[in-house]
This record gives C-alpha cells, structure tokens and sequence, in this order.
C-alpha cells in the first residue's frame, strides 16, 4: 500500500506522524489550547488523557489501513497542533484537517501544513481530489483553502445541526482537482 512519508516538510514547518509514545505532547498542546478549540472542535471538551491514548492508538491503527494519516505539526523544532489527511469522503478523495496552539496562529503555519498535506495527497495513486471542510463560522479554515487554491464547492446542512456553541452547522466544502498520473504501462 502507498503511504505518504512520515515526515512531511513544507516551508516552516514540519509533519511528523503522531505514534503513541507522544501522550505527553498531545495533552500539553490540548489541554493548552481547549479554549481556542472549544468553538470548533468537539474533542476539546471532553478531552483527557486516556482520549490523548485513545486518538494515538486510533493513529497507529488508521495509518496501518491506510485510512488515515495523522501528524504533529512543528516548527522550529517545537509541536504546535495536528493535522491529518483522511479517506473518508469515498473513491478517491482525501480531506485534509488541521488544528494549531493559539501561540501559533496567524503565522500562516496551518497553512503550510495543509500544504504539504496536499502535496502528498497529490503523490498517493488513485487521488483526484482534496477537499477541506469546515463550518462556515470558522473563517480562518476558509482562508486556508483559499489561499491553496480550492474552490469552494459547496454549503451543506449537518443533519444533527452544529456540534459546539460557535458554529452555525452548515459545513463549507471546499475542493481541490487533482489530475491523477496515468497509470504505469498506460497508453496516452
């Protein structure tokens, strides 16, 4: 099975998949951010440590079936959020989602880590598209895509309406076309 590296490098920062050694990590940068990610992330409300075990053993596993794969973003040496780049949109898509410490933002980082998200995506057989999704509240995910280049494709309506108090539940789908290589041996 084709994977994406497990160092992932793009600018300022660097993605290196999340193993379940890094609990300590992963805690600090949550419980340190719980506030910023209230408004977004349902996780942050219930987060504690046996969850932080939980997510990395899920990590270790999603990465094996190729299902998902998960990093810690850093910079200068220094882990300041997560990302991942996920099979979960059907045949041939991978959506990419990122999160940074709120000492970390503005410094156009989550964008540089979806970036090198997509560039790997953009490597992995049988991918034509990249997609980011977000509630349309959360303007700074948004600005993210746009600056890559996604097109924003659609507006949908969660069935079970917003998961935090700050969004409005209707997810924004932003997309990405990629033009997949032939296939080795192919006739053009």
């Amino acid at each position: 099975m084709n994977r994406p590296s497990a160092i992932l490098r793009s600018d300022q920062v660097e993605l290196r998949r999340w193993r379940t050694y890094d609990i300590e990590i992963l805690d600090r940068l949550v419980n340190e951010s719980r506030d910023h990610l209230l408004p977004w992330m349902p996780f942050a409300a219930s987060h504690d440590r046996k969850q932080g075990e939980e997510f990395l053993a899920r990590c270790e596993e999603e990465w094996a079936t190729g299902q998902t794969y998960y990093y810690a973003i850093t910079s200068g040496g220094v882990e300041v959020g997560s990302c991942s780049l996920m099979r979960r949109i059907g045949p041939g898509g991978l959506e990419i989602g990122y999160w940074l410490h709120p000492d970390w933002t503005g410094k156009g980082l989550a964008t540089m880590a979806a970036g090198a998200l997509v560039a790997a995506g953009r490597r992995l057989p049988g991918i034509d598209r990249i997609e980011i999704h977000h509630d349309e509240a959360n303007a700074a995910s948004g600005a993210v895509a746009r600056r890559l280049g996604f097109a924003e494709v659609e507006r949908v309506s969660l069935p079970d309406g917003p998961e935090t108090p700050h969004e409005t539940g209707i997810d924004v789908i932003w997309r990405l076309q990629i033009h997949p290589s032939p296939a080795p041996n192919a006739c053009t």
